[in-house]
């Protein structure tokens, strides 16, 4: 009888395998030797990948679970659920044949991935951008040729995204890399990024003159589609009616405290208190400023707090978003997991762009309000991504490689729990304010499932979705926009909220189960020790038992 294959040798293997189709992934997770690669997805590359996670799947399935450990077996099952997952999205959800954004991404993940992060000197990484940039056609060419009937919405976000990367190619790069001081490398350079910009600008003329008027696809997934993605996404078997319904009674017990609180605010109409709220922002230009200021008070109540364990590690940068992605409000980058020491992490958050009229810049901020910029800075950084990340990086410092195969409800779902954690345990107990924006924000996740749903599995359209965003969460126009357009190519960002409903609910049962005994921060430290596991998997290792429910 053959010998099984452990567990740890196939989740190494399959790892290598996945690093060196994606390169971007790799650099990104800490693996730096395919650092001079862009991504192949022509036609034949694509099949290719599709029956190469077949195989891997076989070969997941055909290990003996006799041979396993119980946190193995636990693990194998998530493995294969994500190998599904990706064969789904190569295989039906085929957004790399529906949505130029996706080239768009890729392209500037990649280059960002060595201007933004110092793991290599500036000329050798300068290197790496100038394969890149010769590499770039040949992926703008697979774009070309992938992409026959998109549906309109995809276009337009497809070419703000483009138009972002290009702007990135010929001004944020040459900054990025203005230190060195080797001429045959700066030439070589600015040779393959006008070759590279006139292959991305003349996609996007492409994209505005041939494929945008023909544009007539639909961005629905339908219901099928939508609930498999979440079940073999997230390992959330739910039909979307109870998500539904789920996400309704908290948008309405979210409002209800919205308004109670508001209106003692001012006592009056409590959208006005909101608005007299929204008015109290960082000025255009300062956003960074202020973001930074916070990062200092949300550590050192940390630190004082016996809530979760903040490991030592280097302080987090904070800057204005990159032009690439700015149809993000806020970002956290860290360096990946597997970097051999930790380096500089960037806070991205997205000022008004200079170039804006008054009027618009003055409506951005009016979202990027202070109270809803602490709730931003708690997910993102102190308690949320960065902090996460630095337990992260202990998880697989100890051989835990397979936690890397993450769902994004338990990434998600933690940075968004984190916000009205640490209401509940009293930062900036008396400012009346920071808890409306950590509602107003919670606002916003709870109307993204109920859009996102709805656009996928009924007949919403986005205008109707911006409704939806303007009148029950409160957002300025574009802000609604914005997050309208997002869900119809983020089908699953309905992660934030459902993701921290899950957490909320393992809490819940964790502490009926240690009584007396329990610990905030044993819990959070507990959870964070097993990895980013979808909720099954952190209800077995902490409950001993999976069965049960995963949502209230």
């Amino acid at each position: 009888m053959p010998v099984s294959e452990p567990l740890p040798h196939f989740v190494d293997d399959l790892l290598g395998y996945l690093h060196e189709t994606h390169p971007t992934s790799a650099t990104l997770d800490g693996v730096h030797t395919h650092d001079d690669l862009l991504e192949d997805y022509s036609r034949p590359a694509i099949d290719q990948h599709v029956r190469a996670l077949s195989g891997y799947l076989r070969r997941l399935e055909e290990i003996d679970k006799e041979t396993l450990t119980p946190v193995e077996a636990l693990e194998q099952r998530m493995v294969a659920s994500n190998l599904r997952s990706r064969m789904f999205e190569f295989e039906e959800i085929r957004t790399w044949e529906r949505n130029p954004q996706f080239y768009a991404d890729v392209l500037a993940a990649s280059l960002a991935s060595q201007a933004l992060f110092t793991h290599a000197p500036a000329t050798e990484r300068a290197r790496r951008v100038l394969s890149k940039l010769r590499q770039t056609p040949r992926l703008i060419q697979a774009a070309r040729d992938n992409i026959k009937e998109p549906p309109g919405i995809f276009v337009k976000v497809g070419i703000e995204a483009m138009r972002g990367t290009l702007k990135f190619i010929d001004a944020e790069l040459p900054r990025a890399f203005s230190s060195i001081d080797d001429l045959h490398i700066l030439g070589d350079l600015a040779d393959a990024q006008i070759e590279a910009s006139q292959a991305v600008g003349a996609y996007i003329d492409y994209l505005e003159n041939d494929v945008a008027p023909k544009a007539r696809a639909s961005f629905r997934l339908g219901r099928d589609k939508f609930e498999q993605k979440v079940r073999l996404d997230e390992g959330l078997s739910v039909p979307v009616e109870r998500l539904l319904t789920i996400a309704l009674r908290e948008l309405g017990t979210t409002q209800e405290a919205f308004r109670s609180l508001a209106s003692k605010m001012n006592g009056g109409d409590p959208l006005d208190a909101w608005a007299k709220t929204k008015s109290n922002h960082p000025e255009p230009g300062q956003l960074v400023p202020v973001a930074r200021q916070q990062l200092d008070e949300l550590r050192t109540f940390l630190e004082r707090q016996s809530i979760v364990t903040v490991p030592t590690g280097e302080p987090v940068a904070v800057g204005p978003t990159p032009d690439f992605y700015r149809w993000t409000f806020a970002s956290m980058w860290t360096p990946g997991p597997f970097e051999s020491k930790p380096g500089r992490a960037i806070y991205y958050v997205t000022d008004a762009d200079p170039s804006w009229p008054i009027e618009k810049k003055r409506e951005h901020m009016l979202d990027y309000n202070l109270a809803t910029l602490w709730s931003i800075s708690m997910h993102e950084v102190y308690p949320g991504h960065f902090l996460h990340y630095q337990h992260l990086r202990r998880v697989t410092s100890k051989a835990r490689k397979s936690t890397l195969f993450a769902p994004a409800s338990f990434v998600e779902g933690w940075a968004h729990y984190c916000e009205q954690m640490m209401i509940e345990q009293g930062f900036k107990r008396n400012d009346t304010e920071i808890r409306l924006g950590q509602l107003a924000e919670a606002l916003i996740r709870l109307v993204r499932v109920i859009v996102c749903i709805k656009l996928h599995t009924e007949d919403l359209s986005v205008e109707q979705g911006v409704r939806w965003f303007r009148e029950e969460a409160y957002l300025e126009e574009s802000s609604a926009r914005r997050e309208a357009e997002r869900g119809t190519f983020d089908p699953t960002y309905l992660v934030y909220s459902i993701g921290k409903q899950m957490l909320l609910k393992l809490r819940q049962d964790y502490m009926q189960q240690e009584g007396k005994a329990f610990s905030l921060r044993t819990f959070h430290d507990t959870l964070l020790a097993n990895g980013t596991a979808p909720f099954w998997l952190h209800r077995k290792l902490m409950l001993g038992d999976d069965t049960g429910d995963v949502l209230e």
